[in-house]
Parts: structure tokens; C-alpha cells; sequence
């Protein structure tokens, strides 16, 4: 691996960094630095529009979405490139947050399977932040097997009708547009049935509603689908095959997700080289040294995991399954951290919000760890994934693969 930069990638440095100094919304950078997994907020403005702002300024100047192609509103850049915009951009970045599905995910899978003329018309705006996506795929009774969906589609003519419900949707109560994955055709193996389509979130007889999460916030939401009309011709792959459709979404899913989990630790390290336990400070503690000790290597091996990725980006490779390495180190890693500050805190631990410490820094960071430890493919997800691909372990047994989806047992049905 090498860590420098070229002198093409230096050069890019230098202009991403001059042109986010002269341009970046700096009057809430502080708030953006002091802000936390789980809580992203800004006192004095609507973070929604504040990040449409930055976006559109952005893409306006050619910095959004640098490595998707110009037609579609990138810039055609290297991805190695698009590591450094993110390194550079900073704090800035968390404004992204609530584009990370459109751009990582949704916008990959239009340009694998829309036509054209609908790549033309639908990625400018997602790249620009004016129009954005969500990802229907999880559903109430599926957990993490989202082959197991059961919303169907029925075809009508040149249309097709939805009905059926999605759960833990990020973002859908403020998205635009969706990509759906439904069931077609329940007479074959679940992989094998499922059809995937573009739908507009306004549409007659879709409804959001918000799931109020521990930390008091809702980022997700439950979306049911009454008759829905969605046309044939915003079907995304062919009939029936959905499945190939979804791992193209699933695929930048993990790496979207899993090269931007954050651990805590900067912010534990700091929070112990400040807090007084009696007469010492904590860092001076050796059962706290042990612990950040731990956590310090974690972290360092997170890094430099991700620098594998980003030297096979440089090299033009694609990088393997790091990032579900990365995701599953980093998710658990957050709430442990979190965990291991609260209890530091002693009684205190147990407030929230703005007269806690650190106005409630690690009592968010808890409170919205289980979540990033399900989204983007739960922990076992990730064992497997890691076990069948990067060891060359046997696959996990999976009894209903081959079974029709229709005489897949299931509670209440014989």
C-alpha cells in the first residue's frame, strides 16, 4: 500500500481544499464538529436546507458525486479522487447524511438499469440534492432476509399495482423518490420471484409514517403501499429478476455505509483526557488506559483497512469485502464506546440533551448504536459474508433457498 499522494492527487488536493475554504458553510462548522452518531442537528437553521444549499453548491461548482459520469451530473472523476474530496471536505460532509442513500445506492442502480432517458432526467437532480431517494427493501416479517419481502406487484396492462409495507425506511418521510423491491411471482424460490421499480413518494396510495426511536428522533419510517400505479416503464431489470437488481443496490450499500461508520473513539479519548474520576484525571486510570488501549487498536486497524480499499482505488482495482469488515468492527465499536463513557459518567450518564455532558454526546451515540448494527446488513449479515467470501467457508445452511416462496412456512400457516 502506499499512502502518498501522486502529484495528480496532490494537485486535486490542493484545489478541493481551497475551494471548500472559500465556500464551505463555515457559520456552522463548530456544531457540525461537535455533533455525534445519532445526532446531527443545527440550533439556529433547518439542517434539511442547509445540506440542499451545500449540495447544490457543490454540484453547481462540479464537487458532487465527483466519480459518477458528467451526463448524470459528476464531474468523471478517479475514485481515489472521491476519497480525497472526503477527507478534505471534513465536517462539511455530515451535511451529506441525508443524500448517502440516493448517491451511494439508488443513483448506481439507476445507471446499471434505467434507460437513458431516465438516467438524463432523474440524476442531475439527486446529484444537485433538489429531488431525494430512499430504498424500499426491508419489510416487518423478512428481518434481514429481504428476499423474504411479501410486497407484491401485479401487472396490469402496461402498469403494475403495489400493495404491501416497508419498514425502517431512512429518510422516506422527507424523499422524493424511492427504488421498490416487490414480490412478482410467488411460485418460485424467493430469490428468484422478486421485480425492482422507481416510484415517485407522492404517489396515490403511498403513505409514510415516522417510527419515534429511543433518542426521541425519526430518521425512520414504516411506508405502506395501497394500489399503487407504478408504469411498466419505470421496472428497473427485467421481470423476476430483482434479486440481481438488489445486489447491485445491496453492494454499494455495505460500502457506502461501511467506509463511513464512525467509533466514538476521538471523541472518548478526548472525553477521558478531560474527566476528573476523584483526584486524577480518567486517562491517568490504568483500567481506562487498558480500555482505550483496546479501542485504539480497533481503531487503527479500521484505518488501515480502509486504506487497503483506497489503495486499490488509486490502483484502479475494486476493493473486496473490507467494508463488511469495517461496518461490522466499527458498529459494535461505537456501542461499546458510548456504553463504557455513560457508565465514566456515573449518575450523570443517565441525562440527556444539553445539561448532560458534552450535551449528551454519548447518550446519543448509544441510543442510535443498535440501529447502525442492523441498517446495511445486520452483524450476522456481515459474519457471513466475511466467513463465505474472504475465508471460503462453507455457506450457511439455508433450508427454504430452493423452496417455492409460497410453501415457505411461516407462522400461522401450515
Amino acid at each position: 500500500m502506499n499512502f502518498d499522494d501522486t502529484p495528480q492527487e496532490a494537485a486535486f488536493r490542493a484545489e478541493a481544499r481551497a475551494w471548500i475554504a472559500a465556500n464551505a458553510p463555515k457559520q456552522y462548522e463548530a456544531e457540525l464538529r461537535a455533533s455525534s452518531l445519532g445526532r446531527t442537528a443545527l440550533t439556529n437553521a433547518d439542517i434539511l436546507e442547509v445540506a440542499k444549499a451545500w449540495q447544490k453548491k457543490k454540484a453547481d461548482a462540479g464537487w458532487a458525486c465527483l466519480h459518477w459520469p458528467k451526463e448524470y451530473g459528476g464531474r468523471g472523476a478517479s475514485p481515489i479522487e472521491r476519497v480525497i474530496w472526503q477527507q478534505e471536505e471534513g465536517p462539511f460532509g455530515k451535511l451529506s447524511a441525508m443524500f448517502i442513500i440516493g448517491h451511494g445506492m439508488c443513483g448506481p442502480t439507476m445507471m446499471a438499469y434505467a434507460s437513458e432517458d431516465h438516467k438524463r432526467h432523474y440524476l442531475p437532480p439527486l446529484v444537485s440534492g433538489e429531488k431525494i431517494w430512499c430504498q424500499l427493501f426491508s419489510e416487518p416479517a423478512g428481518g434481514s432476509d429481504v428476499a423474504g419481502l411479501r410486497t407484491r406487484a401485479e401487472k396490469r396492462g402496461d402498469e403494475w399495482v403495489i400493495n404491501g409495507q416497508k419498514i425502517w425506511t431512512s429518510g422516506a418521510h422527507y424523499s422524493d423518490y424511492g427504488i421498490l423491491l416487490t414480490r412478482t411471482d410467488p411460485t418460485v424460490p424467493k430469490h428468484k420471484g422478486l421485480t425492482m421499480f422507481f416510484l415517485d413518494m407522492k404517489s396515490k396510495g403511498v403513505e409514510v409514517r415516522p417510527i419515534k426511536q429511543a433518542s426521541g428522533q425519526s430518521d425512520f419510517n414504516e411506508v405502506y403501499f395501497t394500489d399503487v400505479v407504478i408504469p411498466d416503464s419505470q421496472r428497473l431489470g427485467a421481470v423476476d429478476d430483482g434479486w440481481n437488481v438488489a445486489l447491485t443496490t445491496l453492494m454499494n450499500e455495505r460500502m457506502s455505509i461501511g467506509a463511513g461508520v464512525a467509533t466514538g473513539f476521538p471523541e472518548l479519548f478526548e472525553f477521558c483526557s478531560n474527566l476528573r474520576l476523584d483526584d486524577q484525571l480518567a486517562i491517568e486510570d490504568r483500567n481506562v488506559r487498558s480500555k482505550l488501549a483496546t479501542w485504539a487498536v480497533k481503531a487503527s486497524g479500521l484505518k488501515y483497512t480502509s486504506f487497503r480499499a483506497i489503495s486499490a482505488l488509486s490502483k484502479g482495482e475494486r476493493p473486496g469485502p473490507e467494508n463488511s469488515i469495517g461496518k461490522l468492527v466499527a458498529a459494535s465499536m461505537v456501542q461499546d464506546i458510548a456504553t463504557f463513557a455513560l457508565d465514566l459518567q456515573g449518575a450523570a450518564g443517565v441525562l440527556s440533551g444539553p445539561e448532560a455532558e458534552l450535551a449528551g454526546k454519548f447518550q446519543a451515540m448509544l441510543l442510535r448504536a443498535p440501529g447502525t448494527r442492523v441498517e446495511g446488513g445486520t452483524d450476522e449479515i456481515m459474519r457471513n459474508i466475511i466467513a463465505e467470501r474472504v475465508l471460503g467457508l462453507p455457506g450457511d445452511i439455508r433450508v427454504d433457498k430452493d423452496l417455492p416462496f409460497n410453501q415457505v412456512p411461516t407462522k400461522g400457516r401450515n
